[in-house]
């Protein structure tokens, strides 16, 4: 069968040297639209090199060569990329990323789960420099058509519905150039550039990224709940529910709890479609 879970749990990691410097947290941030007002003191944290800070969800593009594509090409997995989904991501930060620095980066892939329709692959990065774990990232990626094997089904990372009024609420527009800048940043699938491969894969006009838009959240929770202090936020997790594309409005709920933010994301001008679900910021 095209996906052996024995054999790709079992292969050994990938390892690859990075570096990244503050050309490319500035590039990420600007990306995830910081810097709007130009002049504001919360934004210049995240684009004037002598105040940079890192937002943790740079870890998903830092090195930009060992990315979701990367992790399909491990033994044991010979899947069609057209039945590709990425499904969710979670980052877990070991303490603040540097806004300059090199790391020795592993991927793996973690686990594989039976889904029925589908087959649940977990590819696991994490980096570490001279001092320690720097990041650990998992990618939930999941390929239709391949499940049924009779394996693990695995954790289902759904939350209980919310039903309470939201804490806060705040809209971040996309803007309509964001996808061309973010794609910068590493990932030049032709789906969020190239109108006519959009409409060969089923949409009328390229889409954002889905780690734009959870970069997007992330940055929203952090500078209106953490006063923009990005280096309390430990892990970040979610699902991705539907698409978002240039210059519509995101609409950011967020509800509070004790050391954590559980967070939902909807497409303002699709009649609130879902965007971002089963969300949680874990923070200090």
């Amino acid at each position: 069968m095209p996906i052996d879970a024995a054999k790709a749990v079992a292969a050994e990691p990938r390892t690859a040297e990075i570096s990244w410097d503050h050309k490319d947290v500035q590039l990420y941030h600007l990306g995830i639209g910081a810097g709007a007002p130009a002049t504001d003191p919360g934004e210049l944290r995240y684009t004037l090199e002598s105040r940079l800070h890192v937002l943790p969800s740079f870890a998903t593009v830092a090195g930009a060569g060992m990315g979701v594509v990367g992790g399909l090409a491990s033994p044991g997995i010979d899947v069609d990329l057209a039945a590709v989904l990425h499904g969710g991501q979670a980052v877990r930060v070991h303490r603040p990323i540097p806004a300059e620095g090199g790391a020795t980066q592993t991927s793996k892939v973690a686990a594989v789960y039976d889904k029925g329709k589908a087959a649940v692959l977990v590819l696991r990065t994490e980096a570490a420099d001279d001092e320690g774990p720097l990041w650990t990232s998992d990618a939930e990626i999941f390929v239709r058509g391949e499940g049924g094997f009779g394996g693990e089904r695995g954790p289902s990372g759904r939350y209980a519905d919310i039903a309470v009024v939201p804490n806060h609420t705040v809209e971040r527009r996309v803007r309509e150039d964001q996808a061309l800048l973010y794609r910068l940043s590493g990932d030049r699938n032709p789906l969020h550039a190239d109108p006519e491969f959009a409409r060969k894969a089923g949409f009328d006009r390229p889409i954002l990224h889905g780690l734009c838009t959870y970069g997007m959240t992330l940055k929203a929770v952090a500078d209106t709940l953490l006063g923009g202090d990005v280096a309390r936020i430990r892990s970040y997790r979610t699902r991705f529910a539907g698409v978002v594309f240039p210059g519509e409005t995101l609409r950011i709920r967020m509800w509070t709890g004790d050391g954590h933010v559980r967070v939902a994301v909807t497409a303002v001008e699709r009649d609130e479609a879902p965007v971002l679900t089963d969300t949680l910021v874990e923070h200090s």
